[in-house]
């Protein structure tokens, strides 16, 4: 993406004058004819001076039709610095498949709550309404307030950029230029409800995985659900996304983040994702089976990876940053809320990842509790508060031998896994110790808690960093691919952030991508 700004060159032509200023500019007036080097040759004709040519962002004409009886709604126009845009609002809810195409000149509004089709319950009972929202690559859809999108069981998203042109979800002070590095809290998010099985029943008496097992959305006015028993559900497809600016609180003391999925299943792919500057977590699992590949959180304001309820899911080349000062933890990971025999039991699992821990919350940088299987390998985390304690486990639960529970996989695994923190572990709930998880970190291989690191530009692999022996993921899950270095960016791994990001103060990406301050322009 780039960011085109018009220039002005004002210059005087050293044929007419030695040098020019504005006092020497002046007309001859009447008073008499001025002869300079008079002969008979004719003057040359002089090169017409370009028109200077405008790359400002202009509006388009109109709504294009789409395929929704009620469609999209012309609200006029919105300026901002990048140019002046027409703007469609899209409907309350989509009742028939429909694609949002890229037209330059405009954007499409997120007013309020939007639906993509209607809920079809936690099972597929031939009744679902089917509805697939497209949206094509270069599309910017922004919203305000408690405006958010949900695509509810039963119908599926396609949003699909590319490196050159990704999606971006942002905020309207985003558009009129209004926005700091510290910005946020803006509109909703995005939301993705599926059928994969979930815990923490909102129905008393219902049975953790089943069909009768569904959960809400936080904050939402109208009953927002998802769940079901439903592994292998599809909630579409998410590809090179950008969501900025998100986390407005619906009700009470919940909002929304960047990203939130709900019961997603494994039919779903979700890859090149950035959340930025969300006021919660950064992106938040609720359950569901998924696996997630190259995955980007800049500046969340409580945990930047929220993993809860029962989700299974792989992640590779993840990277993290905390703005100075603002934010949680850098991974918050619970199986249940206090009911931790619960099934299913949590299983995420991370490779390759970049963690830099700035946050406000000085607790831990890193928080595994609940009983959650977790595994965090190929990974370096930092931590740049000068007094954060690295790791902390919770629960003795979470560090059971495997199979002493049902569905339990036994402690967390760290492989591969190097920190440099003032503090390397800290006293977790329950009776875990410090000691305890220092056993647990030890007990991995390549790991090493009084890591030095090396990074540049804030989280690309130096020296040491590339020195560190690679554990092989693909044991974990066939979902892995086997690495030549550990963390996100390394040499061969290191451009897969390129084209599709944004800038901040917080980290800078690719020098050719505007400032998450500002759109694109095309």
């Amino acid at each position: 993406m780039t960011n085109f700004h018009r220039s002005l060159v004002l210059g005087c032509s050293a044929l007419a004058l030695a040098s020019c200023g504005a006092d020497e500019i002046v007309s001859p007036g009447t008073g008499g004819n001025i002869t300079i080097n008079n002969t008979n040759t004719p003057a040359p004709t002089p090169t017409p001076t370009p028109t200077p040519t405008s790359t400002l962002v202009t509006p388009a004409a109109g709504c294009p039709t789409i395929s929704d009886p009620v469609g999209l709604t012309d609200t006029g126009t919105i300026s901002g610095p990048t140019g002046t845009y027409r703007v469609c609002e899209l409907p309350e809810r989509f009742t028939a498949s429909s694609t949002l195409p890229f037209i330059n000149g405009l954007l499409y509004r997120i007013n309020g709550r939007v639906d993509v089709g209607t809920d079809g319950g936690p099972a597929d009972t031939g009744a679902d309404t089917d509805v697939e929202l497209t949206i094509e690559p270069g599309v910017i859809l922004f919203s305000s307030g408690s405006g958010w999108m949900n695509v509810n069981r039963g119908n599926t998203i396609q949003a699909v950029g590319t490196a050159a042109r990704p999606i971006i979800f942002t905020s309207r002070d985003n558009v009129q230029g209004l926005n700091t590095v510290n910005s946020s809290g803006q509109w909703g998010g995005l939301v993705l409800s599926g059928r994969a099985p979930v815990t923490d029943c909102i129905a008393p008496g219902a049975t953790p995985g089943t069909v009768a097992c569904e959960r809400q959305v936080e904050g939402a006015a109208q009953p927002a659900l998802f769940g079901g028993a439903t592994a292998g559900d599809d909630s579409g497809n998410l590809d090179y996304v950008q969501i900025r600016y998100s986390g407005f609180v619906l009700s009470g003391d919940n909002e929304l983040q960047a990203l939130t999925t709900g019961g997603v299943g494994s039919g779903t792919s979700i890859s090149n994702i950035m959340s930025y500057n969300s006021s919660d977590d950064g992106v938040e699992f609720f359950g569901g089976q998924f696996d997630v590949r190259n995955l980007i959180v800049v500046g969340a304001e409580d945990d930047s990876l929220d993993t809860d309820t029962g989700v299974k899911s792989n992640m590779q080349n993840v990277i993290v940053v905390q703005r100075p000062g603002v934010g949680d933890t850098i991974i918050e990971a619970d199986s249940n809320n206090g009911l931790e025999e619960q099934t299913p039991r949590q299983k995420t699992q991370i490779s390759n990842a970049t963690f830099i821990h700035n946050g406000a919350e000085q607790d831990q940088a890193i928080r595994i509790r609940g009983g959650a299987d977790f595994a965090i390998v190929n990974s370096v985390l930092i931590d740049r508060t000068g007094g954060t304690p690295c790791l902390r486990l919770d629960l003795p639960e979470t560090i059971r031998a495997a199979g002493a529970g049902p569905d339990e996989d036994g402690p967390p695994v760290f492989e591969s896994f190097v920190m440099d923190c003032d503090v390397d572990f800290r006293d977790g709930s329950g009776g875990v110790t410090a000691a305890q998880t220092q056993a647990i970190y030890d007990g991995g291989s390549n790991n090493d808690a009084g890591f030095t690191n090396t990074l540049t530009m804030t989280f690309v692999n130096g020296a040491n960093e590339n020195g560190v022996a690679v554990f092989d993921p693909t044991s974990l899950d066939a979902f892995f691919t086997l690495p030549t270095n550990i963390g996100a960016a390394y040499p061969g791994n290191d451009t897969w952030i390129q084209g599709w990001t944004c800038n901040s103060a917080t980290v800078t990406f690719d020098a050719a991508v505007s400032d998450c301050s500002s759109l694109p322009v095309y």
